[in-house]
């Protein structure tokens, strides 16, 4: 990753000028990435709230064993909803803002190359928002499809109406891989085109690396899921038979559409944390990166392998033995590039002069269920044990400990890490911690239960369960409530800090890249003129300068 020295750093501690604080902007049609970046992260917090007031509510019915809570359709729809809201609303559009925030300042650039595709891929969120939303309350929607929506079940419609719920939940879906698709187009074009002079591949942070690699999966992989929502929807409005077995059609086909894409999303979420993992725990550790390069490249390493592993998700659906084998070996060879990754921010951590602020906090605590989450996902790729698990709570685990325990996790770290720069105001340490040691213990109280759970064969989506599964689902319970007052703190510290917080030096951190060099918050257009890039990805203590031009980044030295 590009680095610079500590004297360097040292001489622009001093907060200058920044954007114009007009909270009106992030309610217009904004081309300025920065402002697009806060629109993706506050919209994506509003669903994440909805998605987990939908989990309460579902961990609320499972504390007891009878179904004494929910409607068994109402509890079917909201199980579907949250699992589809918590990924289509929250996860993606969060690391979408956060790259679409972060990605131009990292490489030199003034903006996104598309500045208006970029602000119209934001604006297609909240109207798909709606329709999936809407889809809950209109008759006939996914409570029984679930957020995979296989056919033939999504193709019913028991109430005969030309618009259902399950239509209004696919088109959503549909909307959503053609923003999607579209935020794909831009950071790639960006990132290949529009870096600074002097800013080479190897140049580049980490956290760039891994949003190219995961915004290649959605160029080859989206469109898979695109059409066959498409596909799906037209069979149910139309009458089509692609995926109809009554009509000749193949639902398997379905899957394979589905799978193709949605595995490798899994990477498409998790390549930007590693990303955010790699940008902060060399700057909280006072060390550089151990092994820059080949970090950097096993990113696109877990890309191309992203592309074959989609049938171990099929391991249950009559898949032939010659390929449950290939993809089992496929699916853990892509452990490889992603423990180097573990290895190498275990290898920046250790002996180093550690601050256990926030953001460190957060990324340790998102690196240690990471790795539990591995050693799970390992498991799931054998055969025998994942047809042995398969459609239990095992699987519910093992996918909240990647997708809560890393993903959530590292977002934390990421906007405790950028809020200075985002807001040009410290956060509450206090306040922070606080919120930390919450998602912590709520985090593995909800999810570890699901592993013994799902051992002792307890299956996934059901209102109602034996009462042998009584006490982990009252511990998961138990964690999810905790988990729901843990935002509380969070919501506290981001919206009092960012209104009256101390003012943040334009450097807080004293850490790397060019995104610390300009002002808290950046101007419009971000540089005054290009800066020119000359070092190369040394650690701290370094005496190369980053830049040829400080003038660009608007940091004079005879000032200082």
């Amino acid at each position: 990753m590009t680095n610079l020295s500590v004297e360097t750093i040292t001489q622009i501690e001093q907060p200058l000028p920044g954007a114009p604080d007009n909270w009106k902007r992030f309610f217009s049609f904004s081309t300025d990435h920065k402002v697009i970046g806060i629109q993706y992260l506050v919209t994506s917090f509003f669903f994440f709230l909805i998605g987990g007031i939908f989990a309460m509510i579902i961990r609320g019915e499972l504390i007891t064993p009878e179904a004494d809570l929910l409607d068994r359709a109402v509890y079917n729809a909201m199980f579907t909803m949250h699992g589809t809201v918590m990924l289509f609303l929250w996860t993606f559009p969060s690391l979408v803002g956060l790259s679409n925030y972060l990605v131009p300042l990292m490489i030199g650039a003034k903006d996104m190359a598309f500045p208006r595709l970029n602000a119209a891929a934001f604006w297609m969120v909240p109207v798909f928002g709606v329709i999936l939303m809407a889809s809950f309350f209109v008759p006939g929607g996914p409570s029984q499809s679930g957020w995979w929506a296989y056919p033939p079940v999504s193709l019913q419609n028991p109430t005969g109406n030309l618009i259902n719920g399950q239509m209004l939940w696919l088109l959503a879906v549909a909307i959503s891989g053609v923003s999607s698709i579209m935020g794909a187009v831009n950071f790639v074009t960006t990132i290949v085109r529009m870096r600074s002079p002097g800013m080479t591949w190897f140049r580049m942070p980490v956290f760039v690396w891994t949003v190219l690699a995961a915004q290649i999966i959605q160029l080859f992989g989206l469109p898979a899921l695109t059409a066959g929502a498409v596909m799906l929807l037209l069979d149910l409005t139309v009458g089509t038979s692609f995926f109809d077995p009554a009509k000749g059609g193949d639902p398997i086909l379905f899957q394979h559409f589905f799978w193709f894409y949605s595995h490798p999303a899994v990477y498409v979420i998790i390549l930007p944390i590693f990303g955010i993992f790699s940008e902060i725990f060399p700057v909280y550790a006072r060390k550089p990166l151990f092994g820059y390069k080949v970090v950097a490249i096993s990113s696109l390493i877990i890309t191309g392998l992203s592309g074959i592993v989609w049938v171990h998700h099929m391991f249950a659906s009559g898949t032939p033995g010659w390929m449950r084998m290939v993809f089992m070996a496929t699916t853990m060879l892509i452990s490889v590039p992603t423990g180097i990754k573990v290895f190498a921010w275990v290898a920046t951590v250790w002996g180093g002069k550690l601050r256990l602020n926030t953001p460190m906090l957060f990324a340790l605590g998102g690196l240690v269920m990471f790795v539990f989450a591995g050693i799970t996902g390992i498991m799931l790729a054998s055969v025998p044990i994942d047809i042995h698990v398969n459609n239990t709570y095992f699987v519910v685990g093992h996918f909240h400990y990647v997708i809560y325990g890393a993903v959530v996790m590292g977002m934390y770290a990421a906007l405790y890490h950028w809020f200075p720069k985002m807001t040009g105001r410290m956060y509450s340490e206090g306040l922070g911690k606080l919120h930390f040691a919450l998602t912590f213990l709520g985090t593995n109280l909800n999810f570890f239960p699901m592993h013994p759970l799902g051992l002792q064969g307890m299956p996934r989506r059901v209102a109602s369960y034996d009462p042998e599964f009584a006490f982990w689902n009252v511990v998961a319970s138990l964690g999810a409530f905790l988990l729901g007052m843990s935002t509380l703190p969070f919501i506290l510290n981001m919206i009092g800090s960012w209104v009256q917080g101390e003012k943040a030096p334009q450097n807080p951190w004293r850490a790397i890249g060019l995104e610390w060099l300009v002002s808290s918050p950046p101007t419009v257009e971000n540089f005054e003129e290009l800066p020119i890039v000359i070092s190369e990805p040394y650690g701290y203590g370094k005496s190369e300068p980053l830049v040829a031009n400080p003038d660009a980044l608007e940091v004079s030295h005879e000032s200082n």
